[in-house]
């Protein structure tokens, strides 16, 4: 292996992926089922239940590097935990490893202060409370954040805040008590990029209305609580701006890194888990006198499905190692590629598989329409893919500026 795992790893992996087979896999159907019965705005019971059994195998809070509270992985380390908890959709919650609560704990972790960190940072890391990361705009092109326009205006030692925002992931769960707010302190600063401050919103303060749950593909709550809020003269002490005005890209920048790896990560594992669907699927039916996975089509198929997975897994490796040795403004190139390959590996493979199971791949029944849902969401989720694109090819212009 060009990554090998370390013997820490190797016995984590082990661990996850026994939990895997007897709490995750034989709970999905039942999970599914609470999400569409009781829908966007209620905690679902089989996701408390498991919690405590995952807290106490040590499958807890896997995510934070470089501290006392998780088992101190580095991205590279994290990798392979994080594809085995991509295969499900259950799976991250129970672990305390999903998004967006996972940047919200690392923003605090690294620029909250001690009373925040106390109040938020405490129970989120128990698993006690929920959060949510309100930064897209329905009335902008939020694809460029520096279009956002809500406003975080100072008066005396409050701040007031108004906006709407939406995909606010999180924000319908009875659970979420905190909100790490994106908007412009400095709207006239010739700096667009100066112009944006983060800053900490109960979502208990008073002109805070969750206005409604967005469906994604027609899924409320699976695979994403999306949102839409809106912030009406919302008035909190100067005490919550996070870093100091002005300094919401800086913040963002250092959230949004790792969380587009964990994407990635756990997209891999979903593709994983759908080329096995469709693997099974076609070996137990028959058309035209012989089985599915006789037919040419399907055999090229699923050669070209092993052949994506393993060129996004490389390349998601080779992103996680780079941030952990030069860091994640550096490895920036690296951290955008991934975010355009994996999406869209997943994204074909799962549309191959949903052929490969006929009608069926077009229900529920199968998990294929939530993986869908999910690894086409992320094409959007954390900035389009085009505008990585972008980016990517500025860095390789930028190589020949001088040719």
């Amino acid at each position: 292996m060009l990554y090998p795992m370390s013997p820490k790893v190797v016995e984590l992996k082990r661990k996850l992926e026994s939990f895997m087979d007897r709490h995750i896999y034989p709970n999905e159907d039942r999970f599914y089922r609470e999400a569409e019965e009781l829908g966007p705005w209620k905690v679902y019971p089989v996701v408390e239940e498991l919690k405590p059994l995952a807290r106490a195998e040590g499958l807890w809070n896997l995510f934070l590097p470089d501290s006392g509270h998780g088992a101190g992985l580095t991205n590279l380390e994290y990798a392979p935990l994080c594809e085995v908890m991509g295969r499900s959709h259950l799976a991250p919650e129970v672990f305390n490893c999903s998004a967006p609560d996972t940047g919200n704990m690392e923003v605090l972790e690294r620029f909250g202060t001690e009373k925040d960190k106390e109040r938020w940072l405490k129970p989120l890391l128990a698993g006690e409370i929920r959060s949510c990361f309100a930064m897209t705009e329905p009335a902008v092109a939020s694809s460029d954040a520096t279009n956002i326009e809500s406003l975080i205006v100072r008066e005396g030692d409050h701040y007031v805040i108004n906006g709407r925002k939406w995909y606010t992931t999180n924000a319908t769960d009875p659970r979420c008590k905190i909100c790490i707010f994106m908007g412009k302190t400095d709207p006239d600063n010739a700096d667009r990029h100066k112009q944006q401050s983060m800053i900490l919103v109960p979502m208990d303060t008073a002109g805070v209305e969750v206005k409604r749950p967005l469906p994604v593909f027609g899924f409320y709550g699976v695979p994403d609580r999306a949102s839409e809020v809106v912030f009406t003269n919302v008035r909190v002490p100067k005490e919550n701006m996070l870093l100091g005005e002005g300094r919401g890209f800086e913040i963002a920048q250092g959230r949004l890194g790792p969380g587009r790896i964990h994407h990635c990560m756990r997209l891999i594992g979903l593709s994983e888990r759908t080329l096995e669907k469709m693997c099974r699927r076609v070996r137990s039916r028959v058309a035209f006198g012989k089985p599915v996975s006789e037919q040419t089509v399907t055999q090229e198929r699923i050669a070209e499905a092993r052949i994506m997975i393993e060129q996004a897994r490389l390349l998601t490796l080779n992103a996680a190692y780079a941030m952990d040795t030069v860091g994640n403004k550096v490895a920036k190139a690296e951290i955008a590629m991934i975010k355009v390959a994996v999406p869209n590996m997943a994204c074909q493979i799962i549309d191959w598989a949903i052929q490969a199971h006929g009608g069926g791949g077009t229900s529920n029944d199968f998990g294929l329409t939530q993986a869908y849902a999910t690894a086409r969401l992320l094409r959007l989720a954390d900035g389009p893919d085009e505008v990585h694109r972008n980016q990517i090819a500025r860095f390789e212009l930028k190589k020949y500026s001088n040719a």
